[in-house]
């Protein structure tokens, strides 16, 4: 079998071959199938609900990978931190765990989170621990009061149920969502399927704030050394320092190639954020769906490490209105999609990569996702 390959590989007759040399060629190139085939290998996915807190601790091949939080101090539910393969977090550590050189702005941006900025006026998005009690009554609170069902295997499953509600604990929404977790040896996913059901009239006005959001690591933010300024709905202004440090090393590139800071407020189907974090290259895409919303979505991605899909803010972004509010009568159901991929390696997810990742989450059926 040897011989053969060695005469497929050179073309030549074996009579005029050094066996010996090509044998450790054929040796290379089958230890690298065999590396590439371990890779791309499933790795089974354990998911433990804590009797003692309000998380749920997820982990894919005996390595930690998240933690589904759900205190209510936190004001929504949120998978934090995220952990890439190799070990290294991808998510900021600010407010819960800061590390050095973390930027102390939006406390709300905690690891991996849904909500939007303007449901019937309540601010779902901006609340936190820093609003002053005077205040709260602007802001809305998620609050999760079930865990469904929390399953481990080939693939891992996560359902919960929670309502999103006014301070008075009136029911705006009643949120069932389900995550589907699985990974291999340089890759993991998050598979995100949300369906909210309104417990009255319901719209979600047009806002720049929503509605997946993710806060990358420093290492993951646009170098850059200007200080910006942004103010939210409230008119709460947020100042967002320029660094100096050299750590970020990030920059985004849309399906549609927009990149760095060009992606901001333009649609695509999926987005991806990418730089160094040691010695390895970490690429984050966010993949929207076509059962989505006013799709594809458009990217809040900003410089500074906040990296969102937002198919609700097509005003905020452009300026433009030329679709209407997302508006639910009582009773009625909306239903979102989104697939997070996070990679380490040699090199990034690769466009092509991204469209396959896209085409397949697009056709999966939900027991498949």
């Amino acid at each position: 079998m040897t011989r053969i390959i060695i005469y497929l590989l050179s073309g030549k007759p074996i009579n005029h071959i050094n066996v010996m040399k090509h044998k450790l060629i054929i040796a290379i190139l089958l230890l690298g199938t065999a590396l590439s085939a371990t890779a791309q290998k499933a790795q089974p996915v354990t998911v433990v609900k804590s009797t003692t807190q309000n998380k749920v601790d997820i982990s894919i091949g005996g390595k930690p990978f998240t933690t589904f939080m759900y205190p209510d101090s936190l004001e929504k539910p949120v998978l934090y931190p995220i952990y890439a393969a190799n070990g290294t977090v991808v998510t900021r550590g600010f407010p819960l765990n800061p590390k050095y050189g973390d930027p102390t702005d939006h406390p709300h941006h905690i690891g991996l989170w849904f909500n939007f900025e303007n449901v019937n006026g309540l601010d779902f998005w901006n609340n936190s621990y820093a609003i002053k009690p005077d205040k709260k009554s602007q802001y809305g609170w998620i609050k999760t009061d079930k865990i469904l069902s929390a399953t481990s295997g080939p693939k891992g499953t996560l359902a919960y149920h929670a309502n999103w509600t006014n301070q008075k604990n009136d029911i705006l929404l009643s949120e069932k969502t389900t995550f589907t977790f699985s990974g291999t040896a340089n890759k993991r996913i998050i598979d995100r399927v949300t369906t909210l059901t309104a417990n009255t009239d319901v719209t979600f006005n047009d806002a720049k704030d929503g509605l997946l959001g993710l806060r990358l690591a420093h290492e993951l933010q646009i170098p850059t050394k200007e200080t910006q300024k942004f103010t939210d709905n409230k008119g709460n202004v947020t100042i967002v320092a320029g660094g100096s440090d050299n750590i970020p090393t990030g920059t985004y590139l849309t399906s549609e190639g927009k990149q760095g800071n060009d992606a901001w407020g333009t649609r695509g189907k999926w987005c991806k954020v990418y730089g160094k974090m040691g010695a390895d290259s970490i690429s984050i895409t966010i993949i929207d769906n076509p059962k989505n919303f006013n799709y594809p979505t458009y990217w809040h991605a900003r410089g500074y490490g906040l990296f969102a899909a937002n198919p609700m803010g097509e005003k905020a972004f452009t300026k433009e209105k030329t679709k209407p509010d997302l508006h639910l009568t009582k009773g009625q159901s909306v239903t979102f999609r989104y697939r997070v991929v996070v990679q380490n390696g040699i090199t990034t997810i690769t466009p092509k990569q991204a469209n396959v990742l896209t085409e397949e989450f697009a056709m999966a059926k939900p027991g498949q996702r």
